[in-house]
């Protein structure tokens, strides 16, 4: 038996696990051990990929098990805290007790990414849309601006609904959308071919100084306009 073949897969399970273990979180509305039991998933939604390179074990299998992961930990729980958010606010839609379930659309959004992301042989080396683990990171981090945020501007949008629906539509929208966005994957060890993956890194890490978890969904939309205003210096040449 060939264990290096299955250490990838084992891997992407525990992305899995970190993925429900997140859910069962939101559900106790500990917001904060959620958005880090899924940056864990996603660290090893990294790893399996790199070890499945690495060993050279990659398989159809691999990749199918790796979307069915990222469906709970990018998917089902963004899709719940968007639910959450909507519950907790106050109620510009009306008291409709569907209004909430408006949240699982990030979810429907991010499983038709992840679904189309399998046959999409355009994103070996870049992606076309918002990939769902910076999707999720964006949407997890919400709760956390509102708790450690003293902005009563910021409490003022973030609990009101049509700005919530306003959000979830754009996330759905910018995980499928046609807007080709740079990897962080080095390839080449030298800073002419990494200078923007620098800018973004380095720009992020001030952002996280200052700003905390307030930084997170700042970096997501830096991430999103440095990659258009890439697209179009790239288009001039």
């Amino acid at each position: 038996m060939n264990i290096k073949k299955h250490i990838p897969n084992l891997i992407t399970l525990i992305n899995l696990f970190c993925g429900c273990i997140a859910i069962v979180f939101i559900s106790e509305a500990n917001y904060e051990m959620a958005f880090y039991m899924v940056c864990l998933g996603i660290f090893f939604d990294f790893f399996d990929g790199f070890f499945a390179r690495l060993f050279k074990v990659s398989s159809p299998l691999g990749l199918q098990l790796d979307s069915l992961a990222d469906m709970v930990t990018s998917g089902v729980a963004p899709g719940y805290v968007m639910y959450s958010l909507f519950t907790n606010s106050a109620h510009e839609l009306g008291t409709n007790a569907f209004i909430p379930f408006l949240g699982f659309i990030v979810t429907l959004g991010s499983c038709y990414r992840l679904a189309n992301f399998n046959i999409d042989t355009r994103q070996t080396d870049s992606f076309i849309g918002l990939p769902t683990p910076a999707n999720s990171l964006f949407i997890l981090s919400l709760p956390l601006v509102l708790k450690f945020s003293d902005s009563l501007l910021l409490l003022e949008i973030l609990t009101n609904q049509y700005v919530l629906l306003a959000i979830t539509l754009c996330s759905a929208y910018i995980l499928n959308a046609e807007i080709p966005l740079f990897s962080l994957k080095v390839k080449k060890f030298n800073l002419k071919d990494n200078a923007l993956q620098i800018v973004f890194l380095l720009i992020s890490f001030v952002l996280l100084l200052l700003f905390h978890f307030g930084a997170v969904p700042l970096i997501i939309i830096f991430y999103v306009l440095l990659s258009i205003v890439n697209n179009l210096f790239l288009k001039k040449k």
